[in-house]
């Protein structure tokens, strides 16, 4: 009886780990899932969730120009995905970064009038998640300038000018202010001072991340997983062929579609945009088709007249982009069918975000 009993209770114990390991793969795979595109490291971030069922994540963001589908909808759909996975998410609007990068003009009260609008709009999308004003956070925690200033003992100025990508600026514009070479040590300081375990950010910041993943350890800090997602690109065709496609801006409203945007403007941009017959390279249609509709929708239907095939369904990106690839999908259908599913999941945001005159114009002006 007592070894039936050792037996029984070393099987249970098995059963739960496979169940608890079933639970982990389960949360990695969330996370894993597009527009993610790398996670440094999938091994890392399996142990974390073995030993931290809700860890910390971040992402921080400049306040600038009007949210689009990009920077708000695809951007917070990924959020999502973490909250899902049972992580503490936290979005960190990084007014002070905005100020230093001469975004809005580098106007504080402009600024400032904008940041309650991103607050409104992700409130919206991702309402899991915290929302932190970088002002905040340095008026709150009295250490920060002590331990950026230790940060930046661990920083050479060529190293500092090698980052300054990450906030879309040349490492070699000699006119560079010394406000900007404060800009990357920041936003380091910033993942330590709110406790992450998970660092997310689009593949531009990526160098930051790295930056935080060598020089964390020399400072005992806690180093966090580094999860990036790929940027949603813009409409356009690129003036190159063998140019990858320039992500979306908030600064061109030809080159993406604007949470701000009317069904009608939607369909017209979408019906404009680049998308060459059977090329699956770089398409931006296929791109938010994968990263927005089928993340958020279980199908893609595609309506189109019996001698044209006749209606499609896609439950999966690899069909439909085999399909596009060989022919047996017509751009026009498929800017059809994502016109009509943006409508669906950009009206209900818009509807619901106020965009007044004030805030307009503090974005036009700033632009």
């Amino acid at each position: 009886m007592q070894s039936f009993r050792i037996i029984l209770n070393s099987f249970i114990g098995i059963l739960c780990k496979i169940c608890f390991d079933l639970d982990v793969l389960e949360k990695v795979d969330l996370i894993e899932k597009p527009p993610t595109e790398e996670v440094v490291t999938r091994d890392e971030l399996t142990e974390l969730f073995k030993t931290n069922s809700s860890p910390n994540h971040y992402i921080g963001l400049e306040i600038s120009g009007f949210l689009h589908l990009g920077s708000l909808i695809s951007t917070g759909f990924k959020i999502n995905d973490f909250v899902k996975a049972g992580v503490n998410c936290k979005i960190f609007l990084a007014d002070w970064h905005t100020l230093i990068n001469d975004k809005l003009g580098g106007n504080w009260e402009a600024i400032s009038k904008v940041s309650r609008y991103y607050q409104d709009a992700f409130r919206l999308v991702c309402p899991d998640a915290e929302i932190i004003l970088g002002s905040k956070l340095y008026k709150e925690k009295t250490e920060y300038w002590y331990e950026f200033v230790r940060f930046t003992k661990h920083m050479s100025i060529a190293r500092t000018m090698r980052t300054l990508t990450i906030m879309g600026r040349s490492e070699d514009d000699g006119k560079i202010d010394v406000a900007k070479l404060l800009y990357p040590a920041m936003q380091a300081v910033d993942i330590h001072s709110l406790g992450v375990d998970i660092a997310h950010a689009g593949m531009d910041q990526r160098k930051i991340h790295m930056l935080v993943r060598e020089i964390f350890p020399k400072m005992k800090w806690n180093v966090p997983v580094a999860v990036h997602h790929k940027l949603l690109p813009g409409l356009s065709k690129p003036a190159d062929p063998t140019e990858i496609v320039g992500k979306m801006s908030k600064s061109d409203p030809n080159s993406g579609v604007f949470v701000h945007d009317s069904d009608e403007e939607i369909r017209r941009k979408v019906s404009r945009a680049w998308c060459e017959e059977a090329n699956i390279e770089n398409n931006p249609l296929l791109e938010i088709a994968r990263t927005v509709i089928l993340h958020e929708f279980h199908e893609m239907n595609v309506e189109r007249p019996e001698r044209f095939g006749g209606n499609a369904s896609y439950s999966s990106y690899e069909e439909l982009e085999s399909d596009f690839a060989s022919k047996k999908l017509h751009p026009s259908d498929l800017k059809q069918a994502v016109g009509d599913y943006l409508v669906r999941t950009i009206a209900p945001v818009r509807d619901k975000l106020d965009l007044d005159d004030g805030i307009f114009e503090a974005i036009k002006k700033g632009s």
